[in-house]
C-alpha cells in the first residue's frame, strides 16, 4: 500500500477531499519523522512504537577481500515494534506446516 492508496481509501470512506486527506497524512508522517529524528519514541496505540536504537560498533568483512577487516562504527537506527493487535493479525499469515 502506498501513501496515495491510503489517501484514496480514507477519502472514499470519510467523504473528505483527497487533497485535505493528503495534507493530514503528510503532516502526520512529518511529525512522526521529526520526533524520531530528535531521538524521541513515537507510540501509536494498537499500531506500534517507533524508537531510536544505537547499534554497537562491530567488525565487518569486505566480500572482495575477506582477509581485510572493516570497522563499522556505532550508529543510530530506527526500530519499529508492532502493537499487539498488528502482531496477532500478522502471525495469522504464517503458513501451516
Amino acid at each position: 500500500m502506498t501513501k496515495r492508496d491510503l489517501v484514496v481509501r480514507i477519502a472514499a470512506e470519510t467523504g473528505l477531499i483527497q487533497e485535505q486527506v493528503l495534507d493530514v497524512v503528510q503532516k502526520t508522517l512529518d511529525y512522526i519523522a521529526e520526533a524520531v529524528a530528535q531521538g524521541k519514541n513515537v507510540e501509536l496505540r494498537n499500531f506500534g512504537v517507533f524508537e531510536v536504537k544505537i547499534r554497537k560498533a562491530r567488525i565487518g568483512r569486505n566480500p572482495n577481500s575477506p582477509e581485510k577487516d572493516v570497522p563499522i562504527p556505532p550508529r543510530a537506527v530506527v526500530k519499529f515494534k508492532p502493537g499487539k493487535e498488528m502482531r496477532e493479525s500478522v502471525i495469522k499469515l504464517t503458513p501451516k506446516a
